[in-house]
């Protein structure tokens, strides 16, 4: 059995490592740990004086030996996070990850409705740390963020598969004219509960609940900024058939394309670690993989997305 003062060790290693830079970015959530010791494959994401922990190792043969294991290791992760970070084990969630598919994609896995709201860059943001299988917030986007709320002044904005709007925020707080498209009821109030907590004017913005094809092939307006950043694999209910990143992005990129306006930017991304782009759209537009450049300092996982910014040639 390891010993358990190996990953304590490690996460005051690596908090030590990002202390500095959280104090001057008033960051308020951020990965701590993301699978650095092989017996130990979990994900550590700190929210405030609070931690999500997803198990991430491969699923072992259900053995008395494996489950006993497996027990431990969650045991000793949880008393490290309190040991070295403070946080009380009533604040410490333990998730496994999993794909979600079909119907079960937007629904809640728990109904504790244990929700708080922390600040990035300025914007505040409502993240549920139970209830559904992400908080809320994906904080691997951070870094784009920041740049959409640079780059929005006066510009209107399309944010795709809009989750719970944190683009959207982001754009609208940089004086923005934002856009927001999903196909949940959920994720679209939770965006607008987004948009109230940062004082901003609902009725200033557009809300569509659509799928983002039919929005694309239905909408007259055109746009400065586009945000796309799709599922890797979807087949809600919603929608006729599946979308798979891989096999549809090429129609995906040329309606969001159409929907530019002159000299209008398309930043498409997605978190398929497998995807390439398809070289007809090489031909097509101007395409800078712009990946490594958005990817934040508490993220070593530098497949943790793909990011690229598309323009028409000129």
């Amino acid at each position: 059995m390891e010993d358990k003062t190996t990953i304590q060790n490690r996460l005051l290693k690596n908090f030590k490592k990002l202390k500095k830079w959280i104090n001057q970015n008033n960051i308020e959530a951020y990965r701590l740990y993301d699978k650095d010791i092989p017996q130990y494959p979990y994900i550590i994401d700190i929210y405030k004086d609070s931690a999500i922990v997803w198990e991430k190792g491969k699923k072992l043969e259900p053995t008395e030996e494996n489950q006993s294991k497996v027990e431990q290791h969650r045991s000793d992760i949880i008393q490290a996070i309190q040991q070295s970070m403070g946080i009380e084990r009533s604040n410490i969630y333990l998730k496994v990850r999993q794909v979600q598919k079909g119907k079960n994609q937007y629904e809640t896995i728990t109904s504790q409705d244990q929700t708080m709201v922390v600040t990035e860059n300025g914007c505040k943001y409502k993240v549920n740390l139970t209830d559904y299988l992400d908080s809320g917030l994906f904080l691997d986007h951070r870094p784009m963020r920041e740049t959409f709320r640079e780059i929005s002044r006066n510009k209107s904005v399309l944010n795709l598969f809009c989750y719970t709007g944190s683009f959207s925020i982001a754009s609208a707080l940089g004086k923005g004219q934002v856009t927001s498209v999903d196909m949940s009821k959920t994720y679209l109030n939770w965006a607008k509960d987004n948009f109230r907590l940062n004082n901003l004017t609902i009725g200033s913005h557009r809300f569509f609940h659509s799928d983002t094809f039919e929005f694309l092939k239905s909408d007259d307006e055109t746009y400065d900024l586009i945000f796309c950043d799709p599922p890797s694999f979807s087949n809600s209910k919603r929608m006729e058939g599946s979308f798979d990143v891989q096999r549809d992005h090429t129609g995906l990129v040329r309606l969001c394309m159409a929907r530019l306006n002159k000299g209008g930017e398309l930043y498409f991304s997605n978190n398929f670690r497998k995807f390439k782009i398809d070289e007809e759209l090489l031909r097509e537009f101007e395409i800078k993989d712009i990946s490594l450049k958005t990817i934040p300092r508490d993220f070593t996982d530098l497949k943790i997305h793909h990011c690229f910014k598309i323009t028409a040639k000129n």
